[in-house]
């Protein structure tokens, strides 16, 4: 049996949320921060759309088998990206409460080096 290589979970999630930076910033979008951890949890990246600071999730699923990449941002993930998300603002020196803030997610499905994307602004 031949050897192949094969990515690891970690290098997928590199790869997919290098495309998805890549395409927001297409989009008009500045990367801020990528992996941003906390004890609540981690962001996957951080961008900036004018004065709205963007938080987003990135997903990928190879096929919609067992559901859409789009639909895996559970009620306790949402919670946990807000969490971090409210970190990472005192960090900056920003309040949460007068500062502009969406939670985006990027959903990449298919192919890993020619995904479809689809990104939902305001997305929880």
């Amino acid at each position: 049996m031949p050897w192949t290589s094969r990515k690891t979970t970690r290098e997928l999630g590199q790869q997919t949320e290098e495309s998805a930076a890549s395409y927001l910033a297409n989009q008009g979008l500045h990367l801020q921060a990528k992996n941003f951890h906390s004890r609540q949890g981690e962001i996957d990246l951080i961008m900036r759309e004018g004065n709205t600071c963007v938080f987003v999730e990135v997903k990928y699923r190879k096929s919609a088998k067992y559901g859409d990449s789009s639909e895996m941002v559970s009620y306790q993930k949402q919670q946990k990206i807000r969490q971090c998300a409210a970190f990472y603002l005192q960090q900056q020196g920003l309040n949460e409460y007068n500062t502009e803030c969406r939670f985006d997610v990027v959903a990449l499905q298919g192919d890993i080096n020619h995904p479809k994307i689809t990104w939902l602004k305001n997305a929880f």
